[in-house]
């Protein structure tokens, strides 16, 4: 099968796209035929090795110390093409989205997972393209915003509405019941108002702390790797907010999570947010813009010919 090895860490040149020996489901396992994948900043993250001093051994002990051990990529859209002993999850044909933070592999044709793993019944209105932008930035989003105990009638900020983490926050506030206020570039205004923002924000004319509004709960979601400036703390909340960031620790994500997604996205609550398509031969331009911090909610990667939405 084709997947993408990288040879070492590095700029996103060290991508390689070569042809490997396809996986085989072990016991409990189901082998996923996969139709798109996603480039998310963590991948990009993984890929470069760049990370805080503290974390640089325990990367490379849980990764590899010369490159990843494994095709990278977290995110997956696909079919089930075959099951392992003992799965009683999933079935061979069934059309299955998901989210492997530690096992990576999905820039390839074919993966393998548990059946216990962050993996559910796709969304039956969404193509795999399409599906495929959901668990990454929906999973964290709708992490910190219960980090932050969001409830209905909050004031919620959420600063960098526009990333793939920005975009399902400021969609999943507003389901919540919250009026949203989301922070941006120039360019990203108008897009960040259509996806429900109630207020939006040009971080590059306006400190939101200066205006004198205050916040039940502000959510920053800019990765650590794009940060030009925070927010700051606890500046810009009402007495008892909560200030989460996206950079707070391991989120703790369960399947029940994925499946709330999964029906939100059939009911129209959240909609899947495509910046740029790329084949996965084109995984190292792919990465190259993701660097730039510049996407709009989603990078996707077309792995094999797509569905049609409601298929």
């Amino acid at each position: 099968m084709k997947a993408v090895v990288c040879t070492r860490y590095g700029p996103p040149e060290v991508l390689e796209l070569r042809e490997v020996d396809a996986p085989a489901p072990r016991k409990g396992e189901v082998c996923i035929r996969i139709g798109a994948t996603a480039v998310t900043s963590s991948d990009c993250i993984v890929r470069s090795g760049n990370v805080n001093r503290l974390l640089w051994l325990p990367m490379r002990v849980a990764v590899g110390f010369r490159a990843p051990r494994r095709p990278l990529g977290m995110v997956l859209a696909g079919e089930v093409a075959s099951i392992g002993e003992g799965v009683s999850a999933f079935s061979a044909g069934d059309p299955v989205f998901g989210l492997d933070r530690f096992g990576f592999g999905t820039y390839a044709e074919l993966k393998c997972m548990s059946q216990r793993g962050l993996l559910a019944p796709k969304p039956a209105n969404l193509s795999y393209d399409e599906a495929a932008t959901i668990p990454y930035g929906g999973l964290l989003a709708l992490h910190y915003l219960k980090r932050g105990a969001i409830q209905p009638g909050q004031n919620v900020l959420v600063y960098g509405a526009s990333g793939a983490v920005g975009t399902s926050a400021v969609q999943l506030a507003r389901h919540f019941g919250a009026s949203v206020t989301g922070v941006c570039s120039t360019a990203n205004l108008e897009f960040v108002a259509s996806l429900g923002a109630d207020t939006v924000i040009d971080y590059t004319k306006e400190d939101f702390l200066t205006r004198g509004d205050r916040y039940d709960l502000i959510f920053d979601a800019v990765p650590a790797a794009h940060r030009t400036m925070s927010p700051g703390g606890k500046g810009g909340l009402t007495p008892g907010g909560r200030y989460v960031s996206v950079t707070d620790g391991s989120p703790k994500i369960q399947v029940a999570d994925l499946t709330f997604l999964k029906e939100l996205a059939e009911a129209g609550g959240i909609r899947p947010v495509i910046d740029r398509t790329y084949p996965l031969d084109q995984i190292v331009e792919a990465h190259r813009y993701v660097d730039t911090g510049r996407k709009k909610g989603n990078v996707v990667i077309s792995v094999r010919e797509q569905q049609p939405s409601g298929s």
